[in-house]
């Protein structure tokens, strides 16, 4: 099979490898020019999503304390928080140890406020609009490039452009850096560090592009996940726990994904579009004592009961169906391991547990996400986060090795983008081919991002030849 100009012949032996080999590279110069700007935002936001989520975190959780004797009672804790920000509390969060504050989320109006509250003496030591962090910044660049509304969607496409395309580069990369023509194993796995000139920068960009190539693809399917065309429409909706599974429970039509109140999400994502259950049927098993209210004191009495150590969270029913849900996981920040993850839903009258979903009842795909999203947010430990930190510095070093060495390519003054030539004529094995089409068909943005490429260079260019001229 072959992409062919019309008058030519297919080539045979060498020169058609050679024919492979530049339209592979034109290839992944085009696919570069779209991804770079974006390692370069995604990179540096990722930084300091990493930092200030796991080295610093903003709301004051992190804050040291004295312990002072037994603690005040949640529910004081609570009062508070209320009484400082002159709100309704409407979720807790517990203290990592005995030596950190309790942070309380006060609804005040449409707005909110986090709360960092000293537990011995109820002494707030913190108080910080909701998602007026440098990590809630940071992460609406990276997921939605600063976009709300309905332009959301569309910055959340671009990130989703630049992730997908970001796969053919690897898989043109890995190609491009095989050995081949006397260049050996050892020159693609070991920098040419005497190497000067266009020749030093080559080399540096094949090699960290071939060490990182697994990991980064790592990173780029867990980032896809959570994009809105093959992440919520295709893996997720076919990965979400089936509330089916709880016994004879009202469900609400709100799903899980409501009790995500910023840019940065929250609720474990195999659970996201599963739906809430309601409050007020009798249904389910026992929890809180029965005949006793069924309050914040209670609730986290019984997080307790059941195993719930150190932090967690507790969500206040929202309205006259909503429950209390008590939940830790790692995406959280509430434990560095992802395999203890558990969600609770309460009745909020008769205190019955409606629902307990843990990670051994996520699905194969769920499993991997509760384990793939705390990996990419740097949230499983200090490993963690220099393997984070240390990603997306090489990363932006491999964009700025391929952007010098495009510059020391180009000819000075030509006043143009000094492309890879285009082939007129492009061999395509049935390995090519069966490559691309599972790509496409796996990834569908990618597809047909490679589509749209593929037309514009075969047909656009060709329509006009001052366009041709400048992008050649």
């Amino acid at each position: 099979m072959s992409i062919q100009s019309p008058g030519l012949a297919p080539a045979g032996g060498q020169g058609r490898i050679n024919t492979l080999y530049f339209a592979v590279w034109r290839w992944h110069f085009y696919a570069g020019l779209y991804v770079i700007p974006f390692v370069l935002l995604l990179s540096i936001t990722g930084i300091v999503m990493v930092w200030f989520s796991a080295i610093a975190p903003e709301y004051g959780e992190r804050l040291p304390v004295m312990p002072q004797g037994a603690a005040l009672a949640v529910q004081a804790q609570a009062d508070a928080a209320a009484a400082h920000a002159g709100g309704t509390v409407t979720q807790y969060i517990a203290p990592y140890g005995a030596e950190n504050p309790a942070l309380f989320r006060v609804a005040v109006g449409d707005a909110a406020r986090i709360v960092a509250v000293n537990p011995y003496d109820g002494a707030v030591l913190r108080d910080t609009a909701e998602g007026d962090t440098w990590e809630e910044l940071a992460d609406h660049l990276h997921g939605e490039l600063m976009q709300t509304g309905a332009a959301k969607v569309w910055g959340d496409l671009a990130v989703e452009i630049a992730a997908s395309l970001a796969l053919l580069l690897v898989a043109t990369g890995l190609y491009l850096s095989w050995p081949r023509n006397g260049r050996t194993l050892r020159d693609m796995l070991v920098p040419d560090l005497a190497a000067r000139g266009r020749a030093f920068w080559k080399s540096l960009h094949l090699v960290l592009g071939t060490w990182l190539s697994v990991i980064l693809v790592f990173f780029l399917l867990s980032g896809l996940s959570w994009a809105g065309v093959w992440g919520g429409t295709f893996v997720q909706a076919w990965s979400t726990f089936p509330a089916e599974k709880w016994d004879a429970v009202p469900l609400s039509d709100a799903t899980h994904a409501s009790m995500n109140h910023t840019a940065i999400a929250t609720v474990p994502w195999a659970l996201e579009q599963t739906p809430m259950p309601e409050s007020g049927s009798g249904a389910g098993s026992a929890g809180t004592a029965p005949g006793a209210a069924v309050d914040l004191s209670a609730v986290v009495a019984l997080a307790r009961e059941l195993g719930f150590d150190a932090r967690f969270q507790v969500n206040f029913p929202q309205g006259e169906s909503g429950v209390w849900t008590i939940s830790r996981d790692s995406m959280s920040n509430d434990s560095t391991d992802p395999t203890s993850d558990r969600t609770l839903h309460v009745d909020q009258y008769s205190g019955r547990i409606l629902a307990d979903v843990g990670f051994a009842d996520y699905s194969p795909a769920g499993k991997a996400m509760a384990v793939g999203i705390p990996l990419h947010m740097g949230l499983m430990g200090l490993w963690n986060v220099v393997l984070n930190i240390g990603l997306c510095v090489l990363l932006l070093l491999i964009a700025v090795a391929g952007v010098v060495m495009w510059w020391m390519r180009r000819p000075a003054g030509a006043g143009r983008l000094a492309a890879p030539p285009r082939p007129e004529l492009v061999p395509l094995t049935k390995g090519v081919a069966l490559i691309g089409l599972g790509l496409g068909m796996a990834f569908p943005v990618l597809g047909l991002s490679l589509l749209a490429v593929l037309l514009f260079d075969l047909v656009v260019l060709g329509a006009v030849p001052p366009l041709k001229r400048a992008l050649s």
